[in-house]
């Protein structure tokens, strides 16, 4: 089995892991401050794995330009992206909130294409595709089944919150790729250090501004919130060791493996519905990573 693919599904069973204890956070910290929890807690423990790295490899890699460059234009898409799902959660439940960004693997292989020049396979195409459909299912509101669907306000959010993850991983991926030397798992900490202190610093700075006394609740959050950070840095190391293994439509593909994941929190831990047709949604997911995988060969780039 190539690496890249227990990794990501470790990172997206962070990435649930960090999803759900933010949700906790709502109604105690404000959407931004939720949000921030991810990144001023992530930051201190993404240094001290860098600074172990390169104190055992003999020092860091040097970096180009263009690596402080799409690790900032990754670091802004991701922030965003969180904002909107964090505030999803306060106007549906915790299953559809989450489904509604899965369309990120399809836009994450438009930017990879546009923006890297890498290509997919037919089969890769399909997988994702097939995956697609199941989180449309599991995406339909209840009580719609035997109806029109409403294309509400939250779809567009979702799929605005899921292109801006899919432009990240793919400006991820290239600043991993930017380093000239440095084993895989250095070059993935690299990217994690300077990424996840941008986004501290970026954030913190937004809170001060805009919400004064929020970072002090945040703060004062520290027993959840330390769990926020410790899980969104494993699952961020994840994602940037895997976006530097392999291309990031397949990665992000075979994370729809967090839809799982999620539907099991939602019944275990959240108490809320799950209905025959999102069970089908989530066989369909499973069924379109498996083609992912079995036929991603032939691709381009």
């Amino acid at each position: 089995m190539d690496l890249w693919i227990p990794v990501t599904i470790a990172a997206a069973f962070f990435q649930n892991l960090r999803n759900m204890l933010q949700k906790s956070l709502k109604g105690r910290l404000s959407t931004w401050g939720a949000t921030a929890t991810r990144f001023v807690y992530a930051a201190p423990l993404a240094l001290i794995l860098f600074a172990a790295l390169t104190a055992d490899r003999g020092g860091a890699p040097a970096a180009p330009g263009l690596f402080f460059l799409a690790g900032a234009a990754g670091g802004i898409a991701q922030i965003l992206a969180t904002g909107i799902l964090i505030s999803m959660f306060a106007k549906t439940n915790y299953a559809v909130a989450t489904a509604f960004t899965k369309t990120e693997p399809l836009q994450t292989a438009l930017f990879g294409a546009v923006l890297l020049g890498e290509g997919i396979s037919k089969g890769a195409l399909a997988g994702i595709l097939v995956s697609i459909f199941g989180v449309v299912l599991v995406s339909v509101p209840a009580g719609q089944e035997n109806g029109r669907l409403r294309i509400d306000a939250n779809v567009w959010r979702g799929i605005l919150s899921g292109g801006l993850f899919g432009l990240s991983a793919v400006a991820y991926r290239a600043a991993s790729l930017s380093l000239p030397s440095g084993h895989v798992l250095l070059r993935a900490a690299a990217t994690l250090a300077f990424v996840t202190c941008f986004q501290a610093i970026l954030i913190s700075a937004w809170l001060a501004l805009r919400e004064p006394g929020e970072m002090r609740r945040v703060l004062a959050a520290w027993r959840v919130a330390a769990g926020v950070g410790v899980s969104g840095m494993l699952g961020s190391l994840a994602w940037f060791t895997a976006f530097t293994l392999e291309n990031a439509a397949h990665v992000r593909s075979l994370g729809q493996v967090e839809v799982i994941f999620t539907l099991i929190a939602s019944i275990l831990f959240f108490r809320e519905q799950v209905t025959w047709r999102e069970g089908i949604g989530v066989l369909l997911v499973a069924a379109g990573v498996v083609v992912l995988v079995l036929l991603r060969h032939p691709a381009a780039g």
